[in-house]
């Protein structure tokens, strides 16, 4: 089954930059610091206020970072957005979700939180979910001088960090500690087979080979096992059951695109109020690279629509 064509506006717009490589151990130092040095280049407003809280880790493993987006003027109890960066596991910061903060936190009235997860391939599962449930835990701790209401917080994520974001959900549930108000799972990562047809496409963004080499440093050992916990690859939960309202959405030219639409039809099926949107023609990442096309414009409005609900609900 051949892939389907691109968006032909979001297709002009890769035409003009260079084709993305292939990911794999050698090139992923030189990755890693591009992507900090062009994040540092960004102007970010002063609507917002950032501040980073070094905060315990896991039982036993360092500290880690979190950082929370407050909007200037805010008053009383907001909701959070905790949210976990992208990067196929093995690469991205924090610092990724300061525009996306300066935009949702102002005009939806909401605290975001950002978590510096550890990186694959140098900490494997589970070293970077429980980092994110820390994480959690922390801001679950800290409401009250946070300024956040605790019986709104959910969780976000896109790439990777929509696949930890699932499998967070899941955890909490597990564990049954601490209460998550929603799910937003942008073209998540979750399945580490790689057997649909979409996992096999040639696509523009996140080829097959780069996301091997994603699976392969999360998962270390375990790779190529049976031995793959659903908390490791959310697709391979049977029971999504009693778990938060979620919204996930993917683009038709996205390798992740089968796993996804699977991931929430059994999300409905199992009784979890789920949305999806699938973008025709829409490659990985469009909705961040190409946010000024027709396309990244109108997932940002379904997104921002489905928050504006989701905030409003309790735990």
């Amino acid at each position: 089954m051949p892939a389907p064509s691109i968006d032909a506006e979001i297709g002009q717009l890769l035409s003009a930059v260079p084709a993305f490589a292939t990911l794999n151990a050698d090139i992923l130092p030189k990755l890693r610091n591009d992507r900090r040095l062009l994040l540092a280049q960004i102007e970010l407003s002063d609507d917002v206020d950032r501040v980073d809280h070094t905060i315990p880790g896991p039982p036993g493993d360092p500290d880690i970072i979190v950082r929370v987006h407050t909007p200037k003027g805010l008053t009383g109890p907001a909701p959070c957005i905790y949210s976990i960066h992208g990067g196929g596991y093995v690469l991205g910061s924090r610092e990724m979700d300061d525009i996306r903060f300066d935009v949702l936190s102002t005009r939806l009235g909401a605290i975001g939180v950002s978590v510096e997860y550890r990186l694959a391939p140098e900490t494997p599962y589970p070293g970077p979910l429980e980092d994110c449930y820390a994480g959690l835990q922390w801001v679950h701790r800290h409401a009250e001088e946070l300024r956040i209401d605790r019986a709104r917080i959910g969780i976000s994520g896109a790439s990777a960090g929509g696949g930890l974001a699932a499998a967070l959900a899941l955890l909490a549930r597990d564990r049954g500690e601490l209460p998550v108000s929603f799910q937003l799972l942008a073209y998540p990562m979750i399945d580490d087979r790689q057997t649909t047809p979409s996992s096999g496409w040639d696509v523009p963004i996140w080829n097959p080979g780069s996301n091997t080499f994603g699976w392969q440093a999360y998962l270390g050992d375990r790779y190529g096992s049976a031995d793959i916990p659903y908390t490791a690859a959310p697709a391979r939960a049977t029971d999504l059951s009693g778990l938060p309202p979620a919204l996930v959405f993917v683009g038709t030219l996205d390798g992740f695109c089968d796993e996804d639409v699977d991931y929430a039809t059994r999300l409905w099926q199992a009784g979890v109020p789920t949305e999806l949107h699938v973008y025709p023609g829409a490659p990985h990442g469009f909705d961040a690279f190409a946010d000024g096309s027709e396309l990244a414009r109108r997932c940002h409005r379904h997104v921002q629509e489905w928050l504006t609900t989701a905030l409003t609900l309790t735990t």
